[in-house]
C-alpha cells in the first residue's frame, strides 16, 4: 500500500499543477477580454478616417497594472497601424471571426511568451463593396499568471508535505497492527507437532480471513479422517492377515516334521488353501485400496454399457460356477444399451465381487442370476441368489470392512460388499439388499442386491470417432 501512495504523489502534483495553470488563466482572459471590449468602444471614424491615437484615459486603463508588460494595438481596414505597438503581429486570416466576438491566441513579444486577445470592429459602410473592419489586440506576459499558478501550487503542495508522512505512519501502523493476528497464527502453526491435526482457533484472527481458517479446519478434519481411515485399514489389515499366515506357518512345520507321505500331502494341501486365502486377502485389500483412492471427479469416467460389461464379468465366472455346481445366469435388458459413465476397471471389479459372494454362499444346486434392465433415467443391475439370504438387521452393516455375519460357513474376509460400496459411492449409484422375491424356500430366502445408475444424458454421447468402452 506504501509503493502506490508513494506513485501517486508526483501524479497529484502534475495534476494539480494543470489544474491550477486552468485556474490561474481563466481570470487574467477575463481581464483581457474586457480590456479589448472597452478599447474596442473607442474605435472611431472621423472625416472616414480612424481616430489616430486614443484618449489617455484609456491608455491609463490598459497599462494600470504594469506598462511593460501590457501591449495594445489599433490596425486600420487596410492592416495600416493606427495606435499603439507595431511590433504586436496581427491574426492570421483563417482567424478571422465576426466583429464584435473576443478570441484568444499565444504568441511572442520580445522573445517574451504573451497572450493575446483580439477582436474585430465593424466601422462605417462608405458606399464600399466589402464591409470594413479594424483590428483591436490587447496582450500581456505570462508573469502574472505564471506567479498566480505558483501560489496556488504553493498553496496546495506545502500541505501534503506534512499530510504524506502522517499519513505513511497511519498506514504502517494500521497494517502492522492488523496483521499481528496473522503473524501470531503464523508462529502457533509453526510450533505444531507435525502430529496435531487440531482445528485452528479462528477467534483471535481478522474477520476478513476468518473464512480462510474455516476452510483449513475443514481441510485438516478430511485430512485426520483420512488418516485415521489408514490406520485403520492397516491395523484391519494386519490383524487379518495374521490368520492365513499363521496357518501357513503351522501346515509347513507340520509337513516338515512329517514322515508318512500321506500325512505331508495334507498338510501341503492345506498350505495351498491358507495361501489361496491370503492371496484373496491380498488382493481384496489391493482392490478397497484402489477403489478408495480413485478420484471422485468426473475426469477418471468414461462411457460404459452396463448391460455388456455385466455380460462380461458374468462370462468370466462361468468356470467357477461349475466349480461350485451353481447354474450362474445372465438376463440382459429388453431395450438393448444401458449407457452410464464409469470407469469400467473399477465397475467390474463390483460385478465381480458380487458375483463371487453370491456364488460363495449359494449352496451347491442352486442359481445365481444377474440382470440388468433400464428405466427412463436410470440403469438397474441385481445380482440375485438362493442361499441363505441376510437378515434385515444385518444389512446395514455387511458392507462394513471385515463383517461377518456370525454363523457364516463360507470362507471369505469380509471386504468384498466395503470394495462394491465404495465403488457404488464414487459412481454416484445407490445400492440396497433384499430377500430374493423369487425363493420359495423358507430355509433359504436368497438375497438380492440391487444397484441403480444414472443414465448418461444424451448429449453426452461420445463421438464416432471415440473409442466407446462396454
Amino acid at each position: 500500500m506504501l509503493a502506490p501512495l508513494l506513485l501517486l504523489w508526483p501524479m497529484s502534483i502534475a495534476i494539480t499543477y494543470l489544474v491550477a495553470k486552468s485556474i490561474a488563466n481563466q481570470p487574467f482572459d477575463h481581464a483581457l477580454e474586457d480590456s479589448v471590449t472597452v478599447l474596442a468602444q473607442q474605435v472611431h471614424e472621423v472625416n472616414g478616417k480612424l481616430a489616430p491615437r486614443l484618449p489617455g484615459s484609456a491608455r491609463d486603463i490598459l497599462r494600470a497594472d504594469d506598462v511593460d508588460s501590457v501591449y495594445f494595438q489599433i490596425a486600420g481596414p487596410d492592416g495600416a497601424y493606427v495606435d499603439g505597438d507595431r511590433e504586436l503581429a496581427a491574426p492570421q486570416e483563417e482567424d478571422r471571426a465576426k466583429p464584435g466576438m473576443v478570441q484568444f491566441r499565444n504568441g511572442n513579444m520580445h522573445g517574451t511568451p504573451i497572450r493575446i486577445a483580439y477582436s474585430w470592429v465593424a466601422l462605417e459602410d462608405q458606399g464600399a463593396e466589402e464591409s470594413r473592419v479594424a483590428l483591436v489586440q490587447v496582450a500581456e506576459t505570462l508573469e502574472k499568471r505564471a506567479k498566480l499558478a505558483n501560489e496556488i501550487i504553493k498553496g496546495v503542495i506545502l500541505p501534503q508535505f506534512i499530510v504524506l508522512p502522517i499519513v505513511l505512519a497511519l498506514v504502517w501502523f494500521a497494517l502492522a497492527r492488523g496483521l499481528s493476528p496473522l503473524a501470531q497464527l503464523q508462529e502457533r502453526i509453526r510450533a505444531r507437532s507435525s502430529d496435531d491435526l487440531s482445528p485452528i482457533d479462528s477467534r483471535q484472527v481478522p474477520e476478513e480471513i476468518t473464512p480462510l481458517v474455516r476452510s483449513l479446519n475443514e481441510m485438516l478434519a478430511r485430512l485426520s479422517l483420512s488418516i485415521e481411515m489408514q490406520k485403520r485399514f492397516i491395523a484391519d489389515a494386519a490383524h487379518q492377515m495374521k490368520t492365513p499366515l499363521a496357518g501357513m506357518r503351522m501346515q509347513s512345520e507340520l509337513a516338515l516334521r512329517q514322515t508318512d507321505q500321506g500325512e505331508i500331502h495334507r498338510s501341503l494341501e492345506q498350505l495351498a488353501k491358507s495361501s489361496e486365502s491370503a492371496t484373496r486377502l491380498v488382493n481384496q485389500l489391493l482392490a478397497l485400496a484402489r477403489a478408495e483412492n480413485q478420484p471422485q471427479a468426473g475426469a477418471a469416467l468414461l462411457p460404459v454399457d452396463l448391460a455388456e460389461l455385466a455380460r462380461s464379468a458374468v462370462r468370466d465366472w462361468v468356470p467357477a460356477s461349475f466349480n461350485y455346481r451353481i447354474d450362474l445366469g445372465f438376463e440382459a435388458p429388453a431395450e438393448g444399451e444401458v449407457p452410464i459413465e464409469g470407469n469400467p476397471t473399477m465397475l467390474r471389479e463390483m460385478l465381480s465381487n458380487l458375483i463371487d459372494n453370491a456364488l460363495r454362499y449359494t449352496p451347491a444346486g442352486g442359481a445365481v442370476t444377474v440382470r440388468v434392465r433400464r428405466s427412463e433415467h436410470e440403469g438397474v443391475v441385481e445380482v440375485e441368489d438362493t442361499g441363505p439370504g441376510i437378515p434385515p438387521a444385518e444389512r446395514s452393516h455387511v458392507f462394513e470392512r471385515f463383517y461377518r455375519i456370525l454363523g457364516s460357513s463360507a470362507e471369505g474376509s469380509g471386504l468384498g460388499l466395503a470394495i462394491v460400496r465404495e465403488i457404488a459411492q464414487q459412481h454416484g449409484a445407490d445400492i440396497d439388499i433384499f430377500s430374493n422375491p423369487r425363493s420359495n424356500n423358507a430355509k433359504l430366502p436368497g438375497s438380492l442386491f440391487r444397484l441403480i445408475f444414472p443414465l448418461r444424458a444424451p448429449d453426452d454421447e461420445p463421438p464416432a470417432d471415440e473409442p466407446h468402452y462396454g
